[in-house]
């Protein structure tokens, strides 16, 4: 099977982890050799209740003896995608009401900057330096990495970036800017959080400009910061919300939102403004659904607040510089890549899954499932310090 996946399967870098699964359930993967490993990981985020959830599994099934794919997105009325888009308008302020189910969160980012065009008439976007929001023509062009970019070159026209945390450089947000688009949190970069009134400032250019202000929640999403979605921490509601990963609870979905008023400008001039074959398919949907409805209903996002906690409580060592982030979406900050590196590697022969950032090479990433109970919590930190234990400081 390995030489196959090398053979036959594009990779994504040259040197994949290549771990051959056999199966997984709650926090935990197991590959073919019956190795079990704890997953701080969580697919990148795309997996909030862990592997295998019972509810999760169910919904999928009662759907699957139903329907599958059955037209194009937006023709027909499916219940799942109509129950999911309902359930996410009544958690988000009532500026929010309207959802575009999409596949992925990278083309929830393109329909997100069509729709800030078609809106406002103005072309030029604003992104933030070190930003990620994914790998499509239109996401790359609003990346924060030239050496990502340049070899896909030319992009998108009129994209200018700004620092993040910069509040004094918004003043280049004017009447030209169609809109802005951030992280609430940054992911790549490395996990930084916003400072000093920053959304909050960014949202007060926007509304002085007429800019539409876009917020990508693709990784701080669906419960991960300790609120449904990381711009409640920071009394800023964007005119478009773009999330992705773990809505899906393990399945490929992404969704961007906003005021009806807004959403209703691409059924029209030009019809069809956007347009998607399997956004908002019925098996995702439903597994989607079963994922907002647990989160929504249960401690789970409170939790996430808690074993935060847990989390810097236990991971202290003179390795560790810092710990970026906010409730379990958390980055490792330590002294080199080669330390970074040493510490994922190492850390998945003795059990534990963890992984890099895209572009931060001193960070390690820590997202497990918001499942994860103390117990995990206390085993996956002690390897991690076992570890730095062994590396001369």
């Amino acid at each position: 099977m390995k030489s196959d996946f090398f053979k036959y399967q594009a990779q994504t870098s040259p040197t994949p982890l290549a771990m051959e699964v056999s199966h997984a359930k709650g926090a935990y993967i197991y590959d073919t050799a019956q190795n079990r490993y704890l997953d701080f990981v969580a697919g990148v985020s795309a997996c909030p209740l862990g592997h295998n959830h019972p509810k999760i599994n169910a919904a999928i099934q009662a759907q699957l003896e139903k329907y599958l794919h059955v037209m194009v997105y937006g023709e027909y009325i499916q219940k799942p995608a109509v129950a999911l888009t309902k359930l996410l308008a009544a958690h988000l302020p009532s500026s929010l009401q309207k959802t575009y189910l999409t596949n992925s969160g990278t083309e929830a980012i393109e329909g997100a900057l069509k729709l800030a065009r078609r809106a406002t008439g103005r072309s030029e976007i604003i992104a933030a330096e070190h930003a990620y929001h994914g790998n499509t023509m239109g996401a790359l062009s609003v990346m924060g990495y030239e050496e990502r970019k340049q070899a896909f070159r030319p992009l998108l026209p009129d994209i200018t970036f700004i620092p993040f945390n910069a509040s004094a450089q918004l003043d280049r947000i004017t009447t030209k800017t169609a809109c802005v688009i951030l992280e609430t949190i940054q992911g790549g970069a490395g996990f930084i959080v916003p400072t000093n009134n920053y959304l909050e400032n960014v949202r007060a250019r926007c509304t002085a400009t007429g800019t539409l202000l876009i917020l990508d929640e693709i990784q701080p999403g669906v419960g991960r910061t300790g609120k449904l979605f990381g711009f409640e921490h920071y009394n800023c509601v964007p005119d478009i919300l773009v999330t992705g990963k773990g809505l899906g609870g393990g399945l490929p979905i992404g969704a961007f939102t906003a005021s009806s008023k807004l959403m209703d400008l691409l059924q029209d001039n030009p019809k069809l403004g956007h347009i998607t074959t399997f956004g908002g398919h019925p098996l995702i949907a439903a597994s989607a659904l079963a994922t907002l409805q647990e989160i929504t209903s249960t401690s789970l996002i409170p939790q996430t607040l808690e074993k935060e906690a847990l989390f810097r409580k236990l991971l202290v060592h003179p390795l560790i510089k810092s710990i970026r982030g906010k409730g379990l979406m958390l980055a490792l900050i330590l002294p080199s890549a080669d330390i970074a590196n040493h510490l994922v590697l190492e850390s998945k022969t003795k059990g534990l899954i963890l992984f890099w950032l895209l572009f931060e090479p001193k960070a390690v990433r820590i997202t497990p499932p918001l499942t994860l109970s103390e117990a995990e919590i206390h085993e996956g930190c002690a390897i991690i310090i076992a570890i730095l234990n062994t590396i001369e400081h």
